[in-house]
């Protein structure tokens, strides 16, 4: 198993002023759901920041988004080690696979490989 990337959730009630203020520092918006929008970095496209209000279609909104080669393999070991997942391996309308596990810390962790 492999990490693509990881992508910080930030919450932002307002987010067309983060986007505006994040584009200040060179962000570009990636991907925007209306409730979900991506900052990426022109010059590395694995830099990556989210912000989201709320998660339109999980019981939480994650602190963080890991992005794998293989989610199913990833589900299985951490199903394997008893993990609490808080959100089941789903596919998403939008093109990923992904489900919501608990880290250590507390933090909901999104794991997610795209279709």
């Amino acid at each position: 198993m492999s990490v693509r990337r990881v992508v910080p959730t930030v919450p932002a009630a307002a987010r067309e002023e983060s986007v505006a203020f994040y584009g200040v520092l060179g962000l570009e918006q990636v991907m925007d759901h209306g409730w979900v929008t991506t900052l990426g970095s022109p010059a590395n496209p694995t830099a990556q920041l989210s912000l989201m209000d709320e998660d339109r279609t999980a019981p939480v909104a994650p602190d963080l988004s890991i992005e794998v080669d293989d989610v199913d393999a990833v589900y299985a070991a951490l199903l394997e080690r008893g993990a609490e997942i808080v959100h089941p391996l789903t596919d998403e309308e939008w093109g990923v696979r992904r489900f919501f596990v608990r880290d250590p810390g507390g933090r909901v962790v999104n794991v997610l490989s795209h279709r």
